[in-house]
């Protein structure tokens, strides 16, 4: 029988309920189910998503730990329990789930407590142990606010929901050494177990202006060394690497591999989030675990030709191994784009977005898919089909019969006449500011969606693609214009923008939005590109959304497939906007 994560909920609460009036109440803050009185709740909150993960209030931002355990699946995050503003006193916040959509909210796993963690417990990982037990690693920002890193484990193993955790009566277990500076030295990686025995982790750090990852060794995971001074990836000039992650990707499927696999079947991938410029980069290449050195396909050029997870809000994520599909899955947080004190009167910021499954792809061998994991489409509801509608030069025409603001959309996009491209020298060329500054009309686009507009299009969101033709191939141009996404003032309007290569056979271009209220996560030709945006419209909000497929080329195009779904509301333990219709 099927059991509801509410249903689910509830009888924790009840349970926990019954045990503090047996127990009597002073008990109640040392239960780890989440109390349903401590949360303030905003009343009609237009922004608020619906069907990505949210805590029930305040600040969040990174995710932290994702791992599967016992038949569930466990997601920690950054959370501010006391404002919907970072500073410090940052726990560990804990959600569980069955399907990785639906989630029950418990208690924090941890909390600011001993001299080594005192001021906030920073982001981490978990790793799972050759014994099947689950250990976490996590920045402590001590009393003289150093970063070390320290330990906590379960204190039941025998609970799938690991409500309980420990911290290691050797805490710190590391802390900074020359190689790092003492504040700038945070987020230990999951950790890989080597042909000898040893486990490896990678800690972002930061020496002078050098961005670095730093390669600790254990064979117990309680006392790490520094094998080696020079640094397992660095960077110059960018500043500090944060919340670095190392994993390989088989080079035969889509199916994820463990962290720990070593073959010549696989590639390995590193990313690094640069502070700096709150971006995700990722670099394929080749790990050569006998010298203890990763060698990447390319290196940071710090300009577009760099390879990103996601080309607009995507910041500090973290992937897991999912054992029970065989998957890699990828979450990764989205902030928001207005100012403080919006946040304060929502009482809430920051969410995070779908997790994705991520692969190597086979095309190119050299980057990475992305795709909304299918456990989404279970909220999948009423549908909208357009087939073999032509669009002709500034056409538009709405899907209309779906709540708009909260739906998801694939359309598949031919084009007929390719070969008409207009010529252009890409070199050098800056998609993100050609996305802000390309004229409104080219040959072959811009055509996409417009989300979240308002019936009168003052307030629309465009996800569009144009097509070029350079010297030998065809380069497309995917923007996420959001320079009318809002009548509001004081927002971050920022378009995004990036190049991929357009196959000539066959001649399409696919794109797929989940679209949340506040959130838009566009995947571009098939997951190739990603690109996810905020947006706080004032008029298309809730049933006043509307959604449109455009084409502003004087060449016309065909929707050669569009399927769109209203989505059902997730189960997230949060408040149901009753303002608007949903499914």
């Amino acid at each position: 029988m099927e059991i509801s994560a509410t249903l689910v909920l509830v009888l924790l609460a009840l349970f926990t309920f019954l045990q503090n009036v047996a127990n009597g109440f002073d008990s109640w803050p040392h239960t780890n189910t989440i109390n349903p009185f401590k949360y303030r709740v905003p009343e009609n909150p237009p922004y608020r998503t619906s069907y990505h993960f949210q805590p029930p209030q305040n600040w969040m931002n990174d995710p932290n730990g994702p791992m599967y355990y016992k038949g569930v699946y466990h997601l920690f995050y950054q959370h501010n329990p006391s404002a919907a503003t970072f500073g410090d006193g940052i726990v560990w916040g804990h959600s569980v789930s069955y399907d990785l959509i639906n989630w029950i909210h418990l208690n924090n796993a941890i909390e600011p407590s001993e001299a080594y963690d005192i001021i906030s417990c920073w982001s981490g990982s978990a790793t799972i142990l050759l014994d099947g037990k689950p250990v976490i690693m996590y920045t402590g920002i001590d009393h003289n606010r150093h970063q070390v890193q320290n330990l906590a484990m379960p204190k039941n193993l025998s609970d799938p929901f690991l409500r309980e955790w420990v911290k290691h009566t050797q805490n710190p277990v590391i802390i900074p050494s020359e190689v790092a500076e003492v504040d700038n030295f945070r987020d230990p990686s999951t950790a890989w177990h080597g042909k000898d025995g040893k486990w490896r982790i990678i800690i972002g750090a930061q020496k002078g202006d050098q961005g670095r990852a730093i390669l600790y060794q254990s064979e117990d995971f309680v006392n790490w060394k520094l094998e080696d001074a020079n640094p397992f990836y660095a960077t110059d000039n960018t500043g500090v690497c944060e919340c670095p992650d190392f994993y390989p990707v088989s080079i035969n499927g889509t199916n994820g591999v463990d962290s720990s696999v070593e073959s010549s079947s696989v590639r390995h991938v590193a990313k690094v989030g640069y502070l700096r410029m709150a971006h995700d980069y990722y670099f394929v290449g080749k790990y050569l675990s006998d010298e203890e050195r990763f060698i990447a396909d390319a290196k940071f050029t710090g300009t577009s030709l760099d390879l990103r997870y996601d080309y607009g809000k995507f910041y500090a994520s973290k992937s897991f191994f999912d054992y029970a599909k065989n998957r890699r899955i990828l979450w990764g947080w989205v902030n928001e784009s207005d100012s403080e004190k919006d946040d304060i009167d929502k009482g809430w910021a920051g969410v995070q977005s779908i997790p994705r499954q991520v692969w190597l792809d086979n095309k190119s061998g050299n980057r990475l898919v992305q795709w909304p994991i299918e456990e989404v489409e279970k909220l999948r509801s009423k549908n909208i089909s357009i087939n073999g509608e032509k669009l002709g030069g500034g056409s538009i025409l709405e899907v209309s019969g779906i709540t708009a603001s909260q739906a998801d959309i694939e359309v598949l996009f031919e084009i007929p006449e390719l070969e008409n491209a207009e010529s252009f020298d890409l070199s050098g060329v800056d998609p993100q500011l050609l996305c802000s500054n390309a004229p409104r009309s080219g040959i072959i686009g811009p055509f996409g969606l417009l989300a979240l507009a308002s019936k009168d299009l003052r307030e629309h969101t465009a996800i569009s693609f144009r097509v070029y033709k350079t010297s030998n191939k065809y380069v497309g141009l995917m923007c996420s214009d959001q320079s009318r996404s809002s009548l509001q003032n004081g927002l971050d309007k920022t378009t995004y923008g990036t190049f991929f290569d357009v196959d000539s056979n066959p001649r399409t271009i696919s794109l797929r939005s989940l679209i949340d209220h506040s959130i838009i996560e566009s995947f571009g030709e098939g997951g190739r590109v990603c690109m996810s945006s905020r947006v706080y419209p004032k008029l298309a909000t809730g049933n006043e959304a509307h959604l449109y497929v455009f084409n502003n080329g004087t060449m016309s195009i065909l929707i050669s497939k569009l399927n769109a779904w209203c989505m059902k509301e997730a189960e997230i333990g949060h408040v149901k906007n009753m303002s608007y219709k949903t499914c």
